[in-house]
């Protein structure tokens, strides 16, 4: 059945093109948790095969990663706090959490956006909490399109240079994943470590 969505969505950007990698990539950056591997690797492909361009492709989606982005941040900002506010402490949240998020992301906001963005299963999340919290949305804006934009050309040249070997690409797709992850760890030391001695 995967195979088969898979095969649809390849349909559906061929059909599409570029409009069909942006609406798509909205869906993956909001409320939808979608694996974008599934949208910018055939993309890749397609462009190897001379079919699309790898500039057009990074610019629908990294566009459509933002509005996604958007979404989430203001659904949190108008309604989430509300939400929040008037129920939150059925759920042991309190004012006083929401304030120290805020503090927090005002301080550490995009270290935060950057990295979540680069995390599978925090990327489509992270817009929450930089919403509720009233993040800066330069700042938000900026560290998003850094962060989805290092992924979506991450996996759209995976596409381009290895698309047809499905074995290949689920094997490189692992160790990237884990590599990114390592140096994440590592940003995240570095960070503490430069926070740590401003003080």
């Amino acid at each position: 059945m995967i195979k088969e969505l898979a095969q649809e969505l390849v349909d559906l950007i061929f059909d599409w093109g570029y409009l069909g990698i942006f609406l798509l990539m909205v869906v993956e950056s909001s409320f939808i948790p979608f694996p974008s591997e599934i949208i910018l690797v055939p993309a890749g492909y397609l462009a190897s095969q001379g079919e699309m361009s790898i500039s057009l492709i990074m610019g629908s989606a990294l566009s459509g990663s933002l509005l996604g982005a958007f979404i989430n941040y203001y659904l949190a900002l108008t309604l989430g706090r509300k939400i929040l506010q008037k129920y939150g402490k059925y759920f042991f949240i309190s004012e006083t959490a929401l304030v120290k998020m805020e503090t927090y992301f005002e301080k550490h906001g995009h270290i935060s956006t950057f990295t979540g963005r680069l995390i599978p299963g925090i990327r489509q999340l992270i817009s929450i909490p930089a919403g509720l919290s009233r993040m800066n949305l330069v700042q938000f804006s900026l560290f998003t399109a850094l962060g989805a934009g290092i992924w979506a050309l991450v996996l759209t040249l995976l596409g381009y240079f290895i698309g047809e070997n499905q074995e290949l690409l689920h094997t490189y797709l692992k160790q990237i994943t884990i590599v990114v992850l390592a140096l994440l760890v590592v940003i995240a030391y570095v960070y503490y470590r430069y926070q740590k001695n401003k003080k």
